[in-house]
């Protein structure tokens, strides 16, 4: 397997342009070579290559373990990709299913069809954010977790236990058990089961803290996030006291000067590490676009892999 492309700088910091320098497929890819780059990138944007949902899908499965969703999403061509659809207006950075305790650690994007204009995926890379924090921040979001608590309704959580559970279970024979089995001992998220069968989840976590690959702290989480098909999760910290509106203006500042974009081409595939870089959208203006989305956790032997190589150089 080839690692013989093309890699250039993308954007103002450490993301990277994949291009083609012959074979056009991204199954010549090596994914060990693949992931190393992202551990350095942060997000990867490739361009040039031969991809349909078909070529896609097999990319995402040789770096995946495992392969999650979003179970307000449908999939197409599969049970990998799922095609974006959250409205028109801009979309808040966030970690996908950032403010879950099932969030993965790579986040896919397919663009088929670009749009004319607007609609740029946008990113932004938590280690700038978390360096160019004030000490305050630091000594903040250094030391106190913070929490999401939201409640989730029964269709929902129960297609999440399914396909998480790979189908051994259809929707209407999933029970709150198996979806307490799937968060097991994860003493961060308690679970509470509603009259009407929706579920209630209070999920801490830090809003700053280590990446896939390292050690190193990035601010990186879903407090400026979308709720499109959800209700809209109460975000304080671990406590319950609020977070004080001077650190989430100052957050803002910073997430907005560091945000950079992703300008779609037909055909781009992009790749982010989803502990690390938070991505969302700006407004759809030619809503004649198709872009597709996946989510997964990278094959162990990858991982470690890039971390030998990581504590090597």
């Amino acid at each position: 397997m080839t690692t013989n492309a093309d890699v250039r700088p993308y954007g103002a910091a450490t993301g990277r342009l994949v291009l083609p320098t012959g074979d056009r497929s991204l199954g010549a890819l090596d994914p060990a070579w693949v992931t190393g780059l992202l551990a350095d990138a942060g997000f990867l944007l490739f361009r040039g290559f031969d991809t349909d949902l078909e070529a896609f899908s097999s990319f995402v499965k040789a770096h995946s373990s495992r392969i999650t969703l979003d179970p307000a999403r449908t999939f197409h061509g599969g049970e990998v990709a799922q095609k974006v659809d959250a409205g028109t207006g801009a979309v808040g950075l966030h970690l996908e299913n950032g403010n879950s305790p099932f969030g993965p650690d790579l986040t896919w994007f397919l663009c088929e069809k670009a749009a004319a204009s607007g609609s740029q995926t946008t990113v932004c890379d938590g280690y700038r954010v978390w360096d160019a924090a004030s000490d305050t921040a630091h000594a903040v979001f250094g030391v106190k977790d913070i929490m999401y608590s939201r409640r989730v309704e029964e269709p929902k959580w129960k297609a999440f236990v399914c396909h998480q559970s790979d189908g051994r279970k259809d929707p209407e024979r999933v029970t709150f058990d198996d979806m307490k089995a799937l968060v097991g001992g994860n003493v961060s998220t308690t679970l509470q089961l509603n009259d009407d069968g929706s579920i209630h989840y209070a999920y801490r976590t830090g809003a700053a803290h280590p990446t896939l690959f390292g050690s190193r702290l990035a601010w990186a989480n879903s407090v400026f996030g979308p709720s499109y098909n959800y209700e809209a999760p109460r975000i304080t910290f671990a406590d319950g006291t609020e977070i004080p509106e001077e650190l989430l203006a100052e957050f803002r500042r910073l997430t907005a000067t560091l945000t950079e974009e992703l300008d779609w081409q037909d055909g781009d595939v992009a790749l982010i590490d989803n502990t690390r870089v938070m991505h969302g959208r700006r407004e759809i203006l030619d809503t004649d676009r198709t872009i597709y989305n996946a989510q997964s956790y990278l094959d162990p032997a990858l991982l470690t892999a890039a971390r030998q190589g990581r504590a090597q150089a």
